[in-house]
């Protein structure tokens, strides 16, 4: 989860500059406004991509996990066999 704060963190800094630099740049509101719009759209882009990749690893991890113990109990249930006969 450390990961994902660090790049919801970076994300929000990203976000706060870039809505900054447009709020004080010299143009006009519609302007203005179309700017905040895409590079919102961006940042909401780039924030599903992030998270889109983390889960993924996550899946990852667990679905390795989950063969990991699936071969340890039938391994201990051939042990359990070998023992029996």
């Amino acid at each position: 989860m450390e990961t994902g704060k660090i790049i919801l963190g970076v994300a929000a800094g990203i976000a706060v500059g870039a809505l900054i630099g447009i709020l004080i740049a010299p143009q006009k509101g519609e302007k203005t406004r179309e700017q905040i719009s895409e590079k919102g759209s961006d940042l909401a882009e780039a924030i599903q991509d992030k998270l889109n990749d983390l889960f993924e690893g996550i899946s990852k991890k667990l679905s390795s996990v989950a063969a990991d113990v699936s071969a340890e109990n039938e391994e201990k249930a051939e042990k359990k066999e070998q023992i029996k006969t």
